[in-house]
């Protein structure tokens, strides 16, 4: 046996030369002075090495130690080389297989359907929240209690809204793990977020009524209302037009025509990036006179940048999503969503008597076959929705001055 002096004093030479051990180890010196530990064995009539580390990182204990693993191996009839390989195959699977790894090929497939701002706002919640608990665990050795963990943490700070969300895209990707065969039982779906989440206490409406239009148009020129100018004709421009928040946040210059009074959106924006039409096709949306006159104030403040309601701290983006719900629910008071002014003008013109089929048209509702039932989903009723969105700014007019809400036939 060799001992660590003698195995220190091995000098370099022209070629490389062995000094044993004793049984099959022995130590390999290179012309450059390194020291390999080898293994010599046999394994079904074959002569084969096996490589146990470098010296002085393996010293003489631990070679011996990784001889005697190897010793044990072959008395149970095991090829220790091939073992290895299965070892690292072994691992470099569960690396693959741990729940971060999966989430991340699961979003990456996932996100190419979706609109920038969604995909970054599930792959980062993922990794605030539930990649530093279960990220580095193996799927198939999660459990129900590690994602309760997380998503009871999360509710603990107060955030119950996103708690339920990163349960349920944490389940989504335990379901893309049983798809792609590497999971047969998904252990997110024991996780019920009524029964593990505080209830929510405060839920803004979805949408104003319609009772409260008149004092909503009139808190817009309250100068007491601590709102933006800008965001103020953004709250315009949405109740004029009534599309989704989304799609007035990342408006950009050059999908209107003034003289034609159109708004062309197209169904994607920024090659990709940012809110296009949540249908994927090019949606038109007819302006009032008094859309128009909202853009004109606007091209003052921001004819020169691409978009009408650049991001304050990157004008290169659109409007951030959460400037519209903020200025509505903390600056106006009122608690409703941005996304509620469809169905508060969808009400409303139905109560004015404007046909459901023209209503839905303007509102760019593929699935509304399903919500109306028989008539001809491509029929585009532009003169009839004309005729609707000047209709419709002239009566919010009205209100705002003081009239009464009046339901009448529309010609």
């Amino acid at each position: 046996m060799l001992t660590d002096k003698e195995i220190f004093h091995l000098a370099r030479q022209d070629k490389p030369y062995r000094v044993s051990d004793g049984e099959g180890l022995y130590l390999e010196i290179k012309p450059d002075g390194s020291k390999y530990w080898r293994l010599a064995y046999r394994y079904a009539g074959k002569q084969k090495t096996l490589a146990l580390g470098v010296y002085p990182e393996v010293g003489a204990k631990m070679a011996r130690e990784k001889r005697r693993e190897a010793k044990a191996l072959l008395a149970a009839n095991l090829d220790p080389g091939l073992q290895r390989k299965v070892e690292k195959l072994t691992a470099h699977l569960s690396v693959a297989n741990t729940f971060e790894a999966i989430a991340r090929e699961w979003h990456e497939k996932r996100e190419n359907g979706l609109a920038e701002i969604t995909a970054n706002k599930t792959i980062k919640a993922l990794e605030t929240h539930a990649f530093p608990l279960i990220g580095s665990l193996p799927v198939l050795a999660i459990e129900p209690a590690h994602i309760l963990a997380v998503v009871t943490s999360i509710d603990a700070k107060g955030k119950g809204e996103t708690a339920r969300r990163v349960r349920a895209w944490i389940e989504a990707v335990f379901r893309y793990a049983i798809v792609t065969q590497r999971l047969k039982v998904n252990p997110a779906s024991e996780i019920r977020s009524g029964e593990v989440l505080k209830p929510v206490k405060e839920k803004h409406l979805d949408s104003l009524p319609i009772a409260q239009l008149p004092s909503f148009l009139r808190s817009l020129e309250d100068p007491s209302k601590h709102v933006d100018y800008r965001t103020r004709l953004a709250l315009r421009l949405l109740a004029l037009t009534f599309v989704r928040p989304g799609e007035l946040n990342w408006a950009m210059w050059n999908e209107f025509d003034l003289k034609a009074k159109e708004w062309r959106i197209p169904p994607v924006r920024v090659e990709g990036k940012g809110r296009g039409m949540k249908m994927r096709e090019e949606h038109v949306v007819p302006l009032s006179d008094q859309a128009i006159a909202i853009i004109e104030k606007l091209r003052a403040l921001t004819g020169g940048y691409r978009f009408l309601f650049p991001c304050k701290g990157d004008p290169t983006k659109g409007m951030s999503e959460n400037t519209l719900r903020m200025a509505i629910q903390k600056g106006l008071g009122f608690p409703v969503t941005a996304h509620g002014f469809r169905a508060t003008a969808t009400s409303a013109l139905l109560e004015l008597g404007w046909d459901a089929h023209i209503i839905d048209r303007q509102l760019a509702h593929r699935e509304r076959k399903k919500v109306f039932g028989a008539y001809s989903h491509q029929a585009e009723y532009m003169i009839e929705r004309r005729n609707m969105m000047q209709s419709w700014a002239d009566h919010l007019d009205k209100l705002e001055k003081g009239a009464d809400i009046i339901s009448f036939h529309a010609a």
